[in-house]
Order: C-alpha cells, then sequence, then structure tokens
C-alpha cells in the first residue's frame, strides 16, 4: 500500500487530521491498534476553545456540536465555602467555550470518516515506523496474521502518550520535560442533571473537586485523591458523600445522585517533549505533550497541532513549499508551553499539595482571595482559559 501521510492513531487528532487532509485532496490512511468500540470507550475532556470548534467546522463535523454542545459563557471557583463566577464573556471581550464530550467528537469524526469511505485500519498489532529520518518514510503491522507494508511521503504520530512513534525517536534527538503531581483525579459520569449550569472548580482542604458536565442530563464530576488509591476503594455512596463535603452548602444541597457510568483515576502530569519533528514523522497531541486537566487544555492544544500540521501538508502538496513543516514545531510548542504554564498554575492554586505543609493552603487562599478581587487577575483566568487566537504572538 502506499500513501500521501500514514496516521499512527485513531484518536481525536488522528481523525481530524485525516478528515482535514481529506477536505484538502491529500491521502491519508489511519492505523489504530485498538477496536473502535475501545476508543469511543475512553471518557476524556469536554471543554472545547473556540480554535478546536472552527476546526471542527472546518472538518465539516460541527453539526451535531452545535446542536447538542452546551456554549458557557463563564465559570465557578469555590474557595472559603464560597462560590465566585468568571465571566468569561464579559472578561475576554465576548469569548465563550464549548462543553462537548471528547467522546462524541470523536464518534462525529469516525463517522465522518466512514460515509466518506476512507481508510482506516483498526485492531493494528505491532505498528512499526521506519525511515523515517530519509525521503522514503514507511509504516508496518500486522492484521489477522498478515504483515502489512505503507510507503508514504509523511508519518504523523498521532498514538497518544505510550504510542510507538515518540518512542521510535532516536534518543539523542529528543528533550522530554516532566513533571509528575502526588494525586489523581476520580471520575465519576452518570446520567443525572448538572449541580449547576456551568462548571465549578473547587478549592476544599480535603481536596480539588470539579463539577462538569457532558450535557443537560449527564454529569461529570473530579475528585482529587492520593495516588495510591484504586477505583474500587470508591463506592458510587462513598464518592456522592465525600463530593458533598467539598462543595458549598448550596450545591450539596442541589447536588442529584445516581448509579455511575463509569468511574476511573487519571494521575496528573506536565509532560512536553521537544522537537515534533523528527524528518518526516511528526508529533501532534498526547504523542507530544501532555497537561493536568485542570486548565481543559489537552484536546484543544491536540486541535491546534493537528490545524498547523495539517496546513503544512496542504502547503508542501500544493504549494510545494516545506515552510510550514520546517516550522511546524516551534509554532507548536510556543503554544503549548503557555497552556503548561497555565495548567500548571491552576492546579497549584486549586489543589491540595500536602506534603508542602499548611503554609501551602494559606498561599493559596491568599492568592484566590486577590484574583477575585483584581479585574486584572479576573482577565488571566479568563483570556487563558478560552485560549489564544491561532495566530497569537506569530
Amino acid at each position: 500500500m502506499r500513501t500521501q501521510v500514514a496516521i499512527i492513531g485513531a484518536g481525536p487528532s488522528g481523525l481530524l487530521l485525516g478528515q482535514l487532509l481529506h477536505k484538502a485532496g491529500i491521502d491519508a490512511i489511519i492505523i489504530e491498534r485498538q477496536s473502535p468500540d475501545y476508543v469511543l470507550g475512553r471518557i476524556r475532556a469536554g471543554v472545547l476553545e473556540q480554535v478546536a470548534v472552527d476546526l471542527l467546522d472546518e472538518a465539516g463535523v460541527g453539526q451535531r456540536m452545535h446542536s447538542e454542545g452546551l456554549v458557557h459563557s463563564g465559570f465557578d471557583m469555590l474557595f472559603n465555602n464560597k462560590r465566585h463566577r468568571i465571566d468569561l464573556e464579559k472578561l475576554t471581550g465576548g469569548k465563550k467555550v464549548m462543553v462537548y464530550g471528547q467522546t462524541e467528537v470523536t464518534r462525529d469524526l469516525m463517522d465522518a470518516r466512514t460515509a466518506a469511505g476512507l481508510p482506516t485500519v483498526y485492531e493494528a498489532a505491532n505498528v512499526q515506523v521506519h525511515d523515517f529520518d530519509t525521503q522514503t518514510p514507511s509504516v508496518t503491522y500486522e492484521k489477522d496474521g498478515q504483515s502489512h507494508t505503507i510507503d508514504c511521503d509523511f508519518i504523523a504520530g498521532c498514538d497518544g502518550f505510550h504510542g510507538v512513534c515518540r518512542a521510535s525517536a532516536p534518543r539523542s534527538a529528543i528533550k522530554e520535560f516532566e513533571k509528575v503531581y502526588p494525586f489523581g483525579w476520580l471520575g465519576l459520569l452518570s446520567d443525572t442533571p448538572p449541580v449547576h449550569h456551568e462548571l465549578i472548580y473547587v478549592n476544599h482542604p480535603r481536596g480539588f473537586a470539579l463539577c462538569s458536565q457532558r450535557s443537560a442530563t449527564r454529569s461529570r464530576y473530579y475528585l482529587q485523591v492520593p495516588l495510591t488509591d484504586k477505583v474500587e476503594q470508591w463506592s458510587d455512596n462513598a464518592f456522592w458523600d465525600e463530593l458533598k463535603r467539598r462543595l458549598d452548602p448550596e450545591a450539596a444541597e442541589k447536588l442529584v445522585t445516581g448509579p455511575s457510568i463509569e468511574k476511573s483515576i487519571a494521575p496528573l502530569r506536565s509532560f512536553v517533549t521537544e522537537p515534533l519533528r523528527f524528518g518526516r514523522m511528526f508529533l501532534a497531541g498526547d504523542a507530544g505533550h501532555i497537561v493536568p486537566p485542570t486548565g481543559a487544555k489537552g484536546l484543544n492544544l491536540a486541535a491546534t497541532d493537528v490545524k498547523y500540521l495539517s496546513t503544512a501538508f496542504a502547503e508542501f502538496y500544493q504549494d510545494k513549499t516545506e515552510a510550514g513543516i520546517d516550522s511546524y514545531s516551534e509554532r507548536c510548542l510556543k503554544r503549548i508551553w503557555r497552556a503548561e504554564r497555565f495548567s500548571w498554575w491552576f492546579t497549584s492554586i486549586m489543589h491540595n499539595f500536602p506534603d508542602e505543609g499548611a503554609i501551602n493552603g494559606k498561599l493559596q487562599q491568599a492568592e484566590l482571595d486577590y484574583l477575585m478581587h483584581s479585574e486584572a487577575g479576573l482577565r488571566t483566568i479568563a483570556e487563558n482559559y478560552v485560549g489564544l487566537p491561532l495566530n497569537f504572538g506569530e
């Protein structure tokens, strides 16, 4: 087989890249080691910045998002048992965010790819990338007992943090920056109405909490828990009881509980790979960077990567220029580090760090109190949360 771009990974970044390349008349094959049901079963983020919304529209898959997604113009921050609203729309000159689950984004992209008859190989075993430092890269995999080779012009590594693409980059050519946080997020998904029409971020002595949502009838809640905790230790009742302890009295009273659809614990880390290009192989999304979910940046950063990469490929084939390819890593990393900074900062002021002593909690309260009483502080939160335009600082 031969294609122009071989995309490794059928998560949202790989599928979005494939859709944008299809719109630009560029051939691509997606290779995924898991099944479609497994990919759709991964519960992830649900807050989209305008840049991601615009890209999904550009890819022609935004119709259901606009009909079912929830537009939010603000969110609440809760500390010292009192909620404070961050008015995103007012503080950023009209910008908002869209609440639409990553699972739904993935489903829309999968459906569009199937409808267009575009090739995707699921349950591909032993995927390997070859000769990406030459003009003739290739990808090999095994499927149904047969070995297959795909010759291509470029390889797009959209295969996540544990994928083969970053692992295949020469160690001498790669730098990795990582911070692992001493806690995780225990998440619960339930078919219950959200406790509030907007998100609530909670700083509490017992630990961080987040009240999020997927629709008017489906809620997603999170609790900060020690890394040593296991999902099996947390019954649904134990989760709801602990969440109520961390909420203000009004929210605790309004909280509608119910059986969980899904429960999982996710560790938190900040991680960046430099560079994101190795010859004719490019990393995008979680393959190149991870942010703590506090700032809701993961999927949005992946969308930005994909926009830059799809544009670079289009310029290569249509305009015969490698300028976009050559600048891909630098342009992406500018945005990545800005998002990493905000996600790290937001995580640091909202979570309980038990090893840092009582003074850390007092300093957090002082900083939060300052931010809520400073228009500049509020604007800093809002501007970072809604995201920067694609051409910011370029």
